[in-house]
């Protein structure tokens, strides 16, 4: 049963991004566009396919992957999300500086540009906090309470900013793909709960 469960696990979350990545291939919106523009379109179904799992991966949720062998995991697929967001940023830049300029100062007048722009910044903040995790010298459960907070701001506002966009990913595969992020950052807070040792921490240093 458990090895079931790894294969059926598996094949759901290969089959999801498959047919995303096929659906974007296939649309419309890339007909006649700059190789620049499709890369940059690519790259950013390419981010929100890694949001599905690098909850999972950071709380051993994913079968067939220890948590101590999913959180290296983790770190590496954070640096490859960094890598589809600085793709996604660059190449829309490169097509459309004047838009790009409106998105990163908050003064476009589109919703889904505020919902990318801060889950791009709550991306950078996560990075930092786990690049200089010893030298800011903050408490496990605070730094753990942080990073999380700093995820999932990542998560909802990247799923936001699809939702609303109307672009390459086609409606159904872009909305399972967005659930089942959502889910995955659900179920994760769930297990590591990081707000009980902030809490205790808190408590104790209150207490003092």
């Amino acid at each position: 049963m458990t090895v079931l469960r790894a294969i059926l696990v598996w094949c759901a979350i290969a089959g999801i991004v498959a047919v995303s990545l096929a659906v974007a291939a296939g649309s419309e919106y890339l007909q006649y566009r700059r190789p620049v523009y499709v890369a940059a379109g690519f790259a950013g179904v390419i981010a929100l396919a890694l949001l599905l799992v690098q909850p999972l991966l950071a709380a051993g949720l994913l079968p067939g992957i220890p948590m101590r062998a999913g959180r290296r995991v983790h770190r590496w697929t954070g640096v490859a999300l960094l890598s589809a967001i600085a793709v996604h940023v660059a190449g829309l830049w490169i097509t459309s500086p004047p838009d790009m300029v409106d998105a990163l100062t908050f003064t476009a007048p589109t919703a889904f540009s505020v919902f990318g722009v801060v889950a791009m910044w709550a991306l950078i903040a996560a990075a930092l906090l786990a690049g200089f995790r010893r030298k800011l010298r903050l408490r496990p459960q605070s730094w753990r309470l942080s990073h999380t907070t700093a995820a999932s701001v990542v998560v909802v506002g990247s799923v936001a900013h699809a939702v609303l966009i109307e672009g390459t990913m086609g409606t159904v595969s872009k909305t399972v793909m967005c659930a089942v992020a959502v889910g995955a950052l659900a179920l994760t807070v769930g297990r590591l709960k990081p707000w009980t040792g902030a809490l205790r921490g808190w408590r104790r240093q209150a207490g003092k």
